[in-house]
């Protein structure tokens, strides 16, 4: 996900935009039934904000990887 000077490439950036922009509109739609055309059920986990969650939970490895990364050097592994 970065180039050899370890900078991200767009594609990075787009991998990890992509789980929050899920995230976000997952909220937005539980929070206001009204922009989803189907009819609220008991639950603001309708048809859409199942599905924006579900994408938003597909596109997690990214995040993952960057923070699995960026952990704490064990101390055997210290120049």
């Amino acid at each position: 996900m970065t180039t050899p000077t370890g900078k991200p490439r767009a594609a990075g950036w787009l991998a990890l935009a992509a789980a929050p922009s899920f995230a976000v509109m997952a909220g937005i739609t539980a929070a206001s039934p009204a922009l989803c055309l189907s009819d609220p059920g008991p639950l603001p986990l309708d048809g859409m904000t199942t599905m924006y969650l579900l994408m938003a939970l597909f596109h997690l490895p990214p995040w993952l990887r960057l923070v699995s990364d960026q952990g704490p050097t064990p101390k055997g592994d210290r120049p």
